[in-house]
């Protein structure tokens, strides 16, 4: 899970580099998108023969359709909102998502949702207005950008949720991928500008290390209950706050670590009753 939480923190990063002009011309979040996808999947063409990948006539597309569409959105804003602004704040925000995914579940899902899931959502949300600051000069728009992503992601996981009873992660993984490829080589197409060498090279591994995040967050879910490892996952905000000042000498402010540090204790509440919830489910059954 340290390991997902590096290699995902690298790719804000990469988005950062290549929506500015360090290479070459900025490139758009959507061409951006496009290379993380497109990539990720090729890597997967390689590697799908070997990890006993089946796709049945019983699939369920539409949903995994769905499920990309939002995903590719989600990862979209994310790349946009890392151009524009620390990379810090955009991934602390972006941990909005397991909250947004709470709410999504009620209406989508009819799971019930009590006062104190109620209240590590209200945490969370407040520790959001305290990174974002809004009203105030420093409230930045791109910080809109990573709270969409967040509703996003969050949405996209209510939808993972509904695969996850029926569907193998290899194949969710694989199909994301392969819808995500189409779905953001026809975005990408309308703001295309023609990447440097360089840029080419950090979309190749852009891709790359995407999908090796994404095998890694599988893995450790596999491998551990999620109340032990998802906490580790959020040390991406450490690994982006550390590559952010590497690269671009950027420090966050003393209050955005207060803001960030509340959305994930937010989250960690979260994930902590959760557990509680899974215990009493699997007693009572």
């Amino acid at each position: 899970m340290i390991c997902a939480a590096a290699l995902l923190a690298a790719t804000s990063m990469l988005a950062k580099i290549l929506g500015n002009d360090l290479y070459g011309p900025a490139l758009h979040p959507m061409q951006v998108s496009a290379g993380r996808f497109v990539f990720a999947f090729s890597a997967l063409l390689i590697v799908a023969p070997f990890m006993k990948l089946k796709l049945t006539r019983d699939t369920p597309y539409k949903w995994h359709l769905l499920r990309s569409t939002l995903g590719w959105m989600g990862v979209s804003f994310t790349f946009a909102a890392a151009a524009q602004m620390p990379l810090a704040e955009a991934t602390a925000i972006t941990f909005l998502s397991p909250i947004c995914t709470m709410i999504f579940a009620i209406p989508f899902l009819g799971e019930k949702v009590g006062p104190v899931r109620w209240s590590a959502a209200a945490i969370s949300l407040a520790g959001a207005l305290i990174l974002m600051r809004p009203g105030t000069d420093a409230f930045q728009f791109a910080a809109l950008l990573a709270l969409a992503a967040a509703l996003l992601i969050g949405l996209e996981m209510t939808v993972t949720k509904r695969l996850s009873g029926s569907e193998p992660a290899i194949r969710i993984l694989f199909v994301n991928n392969t819808f995500g490829a189409t779905i953001s080589v026809i975005a990408a197409s309308f703001v295309w500008v023609q990447p440097t060498f360089e840029q080419w090279l950090l979309l190749i591994l852009l891709g790359l290390i995407m999908v090796t995040a994404q095998s890694c967050f599988i893995q450790a879910m596999k491998s551990a209950d999620a109340s032990f490892a998802v906490p580790f996952f959020y040390l991406t905000l450490v690994f982006a706050a550390a590559y952010d000042f590497g690269l671009f000498g950027v420090i966050p402010e003393p209050i955005s670590w207060v803001g960030a540090a509340v959305i994930i204790a937010g989250a960690l509440f979260l994930a902590y009753r959760e557990r509680q919830l899974e215990r009493l489910n699997r007693k009572r059954t």
